[in-house]
């Protein structure tokens, strides 16, 4: 996810504690909530992945 859409994101955020948020403001939040969730657990899945366990006896 690119820093553009992380700074829209808090946009969004500060705007809605703030003022509120109309419709289209709303479904554009989600959307990029969704995706930002997405590559976190994508992310997170990759680490996971590459963590290998050495059993020490």
């Amino acid at each position: 996810m690119d820093q553009k859409k992380i700074l829209r994101i808090n946009e969004l955020a500060k705007k809605s504690k703030e003022v509120g948020l109309n419709e289209a403001e709303i479904a554009e939040q989600k959307e990029l909530r969704e995706e930002y969730l997405a590559a976190i657990r994508k992310n997170f899945r990759a680490t996971l992945d590459s963590i290998e366990i050495v059993d020490k006896k």
